[in-house]
């Protein structure tokens, strides 16, 4: 056994982003070792494994009768307890190259708002899992961190996390969190709403895998400077037979129109509910952005036009769960202050 197989024996730490749509692992002096999608393929019949991540992802919509593509996190939580469970037991072993002795201590990241029966499932599912001992941070203040904002200062920060299944909006000073909420919307309401949307115009049926592309490659919270359009691919509801058709992005700025106004409204609230002198430090300082939901094109932009607030993207939006939490690792004192009973 050489020094680095013992030094990384030693240091097992992992964080995790146990996201609805994808699961980041970050280890501690490696930084992140996965980012897959929340996707387990299983056989049916017997809960077999046959593929977690990338490879189960491919198999969406197309599996045979007998295996299933499960997706076991909804809005943020755990809903199927068993499939979290194995999918989180293969990313720790892939994490530390399948090697089975290794008991890690875990920091993993939860919406706000989160219940007691939810907690107990995502750590009942760690422990299971061969964690030694899990910690909770509430995603909120992880991503806060992981973008690099001045948590432990006296003065107000305001962050919005939109990720798969929820957005998280949080107020934070003096390394607490002031005022924080969850709202159940986020990218994968935006999916479903592509998916709707095309149904109802086109009597089109298209997959989650299209929604989502047709999402990243041309959805948008506010007008675009050049227009898009986009060929999508579905089967006629009406003949039964594959069709194309044309989208342009004004109509997808329209199906997407009511969860943005949801996020909207919720950042809002966040404004309203928010402390007087922690409100003035987030007119100075604005709000930040993070999570894959946040990457829709120009909602920063629709999000300055409704608050009148700066508003910035965190530098690597769809990691900065779980580099905060992956900061915590080596700052087991500030874990310890936030972590979530």
């Amino acid at each position: 056994m050489n020094f680095r197989s013992v030094f990384s024996f030693f240091s097992s730490d992992l964080a995790i982003d146990l996201g609805t749509a994808n699961t980041c692992v970050y280890a501690k002096h490696e930084g992140i070792v996965i980012n897959e999608p929340s996707i387990v393929a299983i056989v049916t019949a017997t809960g077999e494994v046959v593929a977690v991540g990338t490879e189960a992802k491919a198999m969406l919509g197309r599996t045979p009768n007998g295996i299933s593509a499960i997706k076991p996190m909804k809005e943020g939580v755990i809903a199927d307890f068993d499939v979290t469970e194995k999918m989180l037991a293969h990313f720790i072993k892939k994490a530390h190259n399948r090697n089975v002795w290794i008991r890690p201590r875990i920091v993993i990241g939860v919406p706000s708002q989160i219940t007691q029966v939810e907690k107990r499932a995502v750590k009942d599912s760690a422990h299971r899992a061969k964690a030694s001992e899990v910690y909770l941070v509430e995603e909120a203040m992880a991503a806060a961190i992981g973008a690099g904002m001045p948590i432990s200062e006296p003065a107000g920060n305001m962050v919005v996390d939109i990720g798969g299944g929820t957005t998280d909006i949080a107020v934070i000073s003096l390394s607490g969190i002031v005022y924080s909420r969850a709202v159940r919307v986020a990218g994968n309401q935006m999916d479903e709403a592509i998916i709707q949307h095309i149904k109802k115009n086109y009597s089109l049926l298209i997959g989650e895998r299209t929604a989502e592309q047709v999402k990243v490659e041309m959805g948008s919270a506010f007008p675009l400077d050049e227009p898009l359009s986009m060929e999508i691919k579905g089967r006629d509801l009406v003949q039964g037979i594959p069709k194309t058709i044309i989208v342009s992005d004004q109509e997808i700025r329209e199906a997407l129109s009511e969860t943005v106004n949801v996020i909207i409204g919720a950042v809002r609230v966040a404004l309203e509910q928010t402390p007087p002198e922690l409100s003035a430090d987030i007119v100075d300082r604005g709000i930040v952005l993070t999570g894959g939901g946040s990457m829709l094109k120009n909602l920063d932009k629709r999000l300055r036009e409704e608050t009148g607030l700066p508003v910035a993207m965190a530098e690597d939006p769809l990691a900065s769960v779980v580099f905060g939490a992956g900061n915590m690792l080596s700052d087991f004192d500030l874990l310890r202050k936030i972590s979530i009973a």
